[in-house]
């Protein structure tokens, strides 16, 4: 299974739905998962899943304000087009 890591500035409305759908009330400590990135930084994310990716999201408190504002109103969410979950980078790692 593929993880990729995701910064709130390069979600699309497909992540934005899944992280919605799973924390219709935001969420909370326990939700937060911990993690070194590939140059040694703690990196703290939420998770959603598909059928063959996790996406650990990036929590910041533009995260939770851009959740906010995708639930009240999603047509004015402006989609990351360059968004591509193929793209190798330094906070992407695969796991099988």
């Amino acid at each position: 299974m593929k993880r990729v890591i995701v910064d709130y500035a390069k979600l699309t409305k497909d992540i934005l739905n899944m992280l919605i759908e799973k924390y219709p009330d935001g969420y909370d400590y326990s939700d937060i998962i911990s993690f070194k990135n590939a140059k040694g930084e703690t990196i703290k994310a939420v998770e959603v899943r598909t059928e063959d990716t996790i996406y650990l999201v990036k929590i910041s408190s533009k995260l939770e304000q851009t959740m906010e504002d995708f639930a009240d109103d999603e047509d004015s969410f402006d989609d990351n087009e360059d968004f591509d979950v193929n793209i190798e980078d330094e906070d992407v790692a695969e796991e099988d």
